[in-house]
């Protein structure tokens, strides 16, 4: 039976949208009470309340799906992750509770380099794995698409093996994975003061490579303080752009340094992290459009500032959540978290945690044309909750609330 009936939620969110929800707009949520979705093969073909739907169905052969007492909503989007790698940091953590720095750990051999040597180790079976266990991890979470990204190798050959790892995965698991090569992540003691050159290594050795076996539709740098400057992911992106790669930006994380105005001047995608970005780059990035994807649990983790994203919405920006789930600085795939940390630490009302985790987040990997809401010619990417209202979301904290998982009209997890 390829229709289902999703009826007589008590709160039915629909995010509707082709394009991400901006400034005031995110709080419109398209809430429809006593709501209906109609599912045929892996498409919605009807979105309205129990009786309109019903009505349409009448006479239809339909699997029913009693959503009575729970909350509907479109699967979760996580914009950013780096969720294939080998090997674990769980004692840098236990320095940082000591009191050490993120950029001191790094100095110390720590850090991006750290997992370097245990990622280049790996064979591409176990990072395959690894990256499908934590997939499962994320799909209990309501998580229907992820985005994932390279820069655990910074050499040609493990690069090339994350991004495979991946391009696997997106098409033997069921959540969808969205790839962006990130090689400038950091740069190893042989490349110190010759950023320029691991640069153009890139550009002409790995990334072309990338390119003609279709493993990645965009490209990220750090740009930091000790690891790339302006300049040079200026002309990264630049020559990344030529090659037709999408655009993001690692944007002013820990040091205010000029990354979220670069992502406006390019014309980036999107600019993550943004903990120390400057009014100007805000404004400058509500005008060009760049989506401001904020990363709570890593400052959450780093005992950090939390990015201004209560100024972002207010300037205009649109504004997406991810988890930045990696083996360092934030090794969390907690979606219940990310939005406690949203609603009560960042200033986020509930409704725009909700747009920034869908349609904004499907607007960060290019895909909000097609999931991130509940809308006839959407993918029925569908996930139910435990409970009636969204409220119960930030209230009920940091507790996963996901009963149901729908993907491409396909029950694929159930608890």
């Amino acid at each position: 039976m390829s229709k289902k009936l999703i009826c007589h939620a008590a709160e039915l969110v629909t995010c509707a949208g082709k394009g991400p929800k901006h400034g005031k707009d995110m709080s419109d949520i398209g809430m429809i009470q006593d709501g209906a979705v109609l599912i045929d093969g892996d498409k919605i073909v009807a979105v309205g309340t129990t009786e309109q739907l019903k009505q349409q169905c009448s006479g239809i052969d339909c699997e029913i799906i009693d959503a009575t007492g729970k909350t509907v909503m479109p699967g979760f989007v996580d914009s950013h992750t780096h969720f294939v790698f080998g090997g674990y940091r769980a004692d840098e953590f236990s320095w940082r509770l000591k009191g050490d720095s993120y950029m001191s750990i790094m100095e110390r051999g720590g850090g991006i380099n750290a997992t370097v040597s245990k990622t280049r180790a790996a064979s591409l079976e176990e990072l395959v794995e690894a990256g499908r266990d934590r997939l499962d991890r994320m799909l209990e979470f309501g998580v229907t698409t992820v985005e994932g990204k390279s820069g655990y190798g910074l050499d040609k050959e493990t690069e090339l093996k994350q991004l495979r790892a991946m391009k696997e995965l997106n098409s033997t698991h069921c959540v969808d994975v969205v790839s962006t090569f990130m090689g400038p992540h950091s740069v190893l003691p042989e490349y110190k003061g010759r950023e320029r050159d691991f640069i153009d290594f890139l550009l002409h050795e790995v990334m072309p490579v990338v390119k003609e076996e279709n493993l990645a539709e965009f490209a990220d740098i750090f740009t930091e303080k000790n690891v790339f400057s302006v300049e040079d992911s200026r002309h990264y992106m630049t020559e990344a752009k030529k090659m037709g790669f999408k655009l993001k930006i690692h944007a002013d994380e820990i040091v205010q340094l000029g990354g979220a105005e670069l992502a406006a001047e390019m014309g980036a995608v999107s600019a993550e992290h943004l903990l120390q970005s400057s009014d100007k780059g805000i404004i400058d990035m509500a005008k060009a459009g760049v989506i401001c994807n904020v990363l709570p649990c890593t400052a959450f983790c780093l005992k950090e500032p939390y990015a201004k994203a209560r100024k972002m919405i207010d300037e205009g920006a649109a504004v997406a959540l991810g988890s930045d789930l990696n083996p360092g600085s934030c090794f969390t795939n907690s979606i219940p978290l990310m939005i406690a940390l949203a609603c009560i630490y960042m200033g986020l009302s509930i409704e725009e945690a909700l747009t920034a985790l869908t349609i904004n987040g499907a607007a960060a990997v290019d895909r909000a044309d097609r999931i991130g809401s509940i809308e006839p010619g959407k993918q029925a990417d569908i996930i139910l909750l435990k409970y009636p209202s969204i409220h119960f979301l930030p209230y009920h904290t940091a507790i996963n609330l996901v009963e149901t998982v729908i993907k491409n009209g396909e029950i694929v997890h159930k608890r």
